[in-house]
C-alpha cells in the first residue's frame, strides 16, 4: 500500500513541470499571436482590408472553430443534423465570428494587453488578459484546450461574457421558435452584408 502511495505521489511531483510547461506553452501561443496582431494593427500604412486579411492569417489558426460551432449548437441540436447541414452551419458561424472579430480590431487605436497569470483546469488553460485604452480597460480570458495539433483556443470571454453561450442563446432563441434551416438562412442574410 506504502508503494501505491509512493508512486502516486511521484506521478503527481513530476506532472506539476508538465503542466506548468503546457501553461507556458498555451500563453506564448496566446501572446505571439497578440503581439503579431498589434504589429499589423500599428501599420498606418496599411489599408484596412489588407489589414484584415493579415490579421485573419495570424488569428485564424489559433481558433478551433469548428469545436466552438458544434459547442454553440449545442448536444441537442448538433448530433442530429446532418452532415452537409453541420458543414453549412460551422462555415457561416466562422464567417460571422470572423467578421465580429475583425470588425472589432478594426476600432483598435493604442491599446495595449496586460496578461494576468493563467490557470490550468484540467486538461484545458485559461489565459485572463486586460486590453487597456485611454478611456477603458476591458476583460478577455481566452479558454484553450490542447488537441493534437497544439494549443487552440475554444472559447472568449470578454467581460465575463461566453461568444459560445452569447451566441447559443440567440440560436436557441431561433431554433425554438423555427428550425435549423431558418437558422441558417439568418445567418446567410448576414453573412451577405
Amino acid at each position: 500500500m506504502v508503494r501505491i502511495w509512493c508512486t502516486v505521489l511521484c506521478l503527481l511531483v513530476l506532472s506539476q513541470p508538465l503542466m506548468a510547461d503546457d501553461r507556458q506553452d498555451a500563453e506564448e501561443l496566446v501572446k505571439s499571436k497578440l503581439d503579431a496582431v498589434f504589429a499589423v494593427l500599428q501599420k498606418k500604412d496599411l489599408d484596412q482590408q489588407i489589414k484584415k486579411k493579415e490579421v485573419n492569417e495570424i488569428v485564424t489558426p489559433m481558433f478551433d472553430f469548428e469545436l466552438m460551432a458544434k459547442l454553440t449548437l449545442g448536444k441537442k441540436t448538433w448530433p442530429n443534423l446532418s452532415q452537409e447541414k453541420k458543414e453549412k452551419f460551422t462555415q457561416l458561424y466562422i464567417n460571422l465570428l470572423k467578421t465580429s472579430y475583425l470588425d472589432k480590431l478594426a476600432l483598435y487605436t493604442d491599446e495595449k494587453v496586460i496578461f494576468e497569470p493563467s490557470a490550468q483546469v484540467n486538461n484545458k488553460v485559461q489565459i485572463p488578459t486586460q486590453l487597456i485604452s485611454k478611456d477603458r480597460k476591458t476583460s478577455i480570458l481566452y479558454k484553450l484546450y490542447k488537441p493534437s495539433d497544439g494549443w487552440k483556443v475554444y472559447d472568449l470571454e470578454i467581460q465575463g461574457v461566453s461568444i459560445i453561450r452569447s451566441y447559443k442563446s440567440q440560436f436557441d432563441e431561433i431554433l425554438q421558435k423555427g428550425t435549423i434551416d431558418d437558422l441558417l438562412l439568418k445567418m446567410e442574410k448576414r453573412d451577405d452584408k
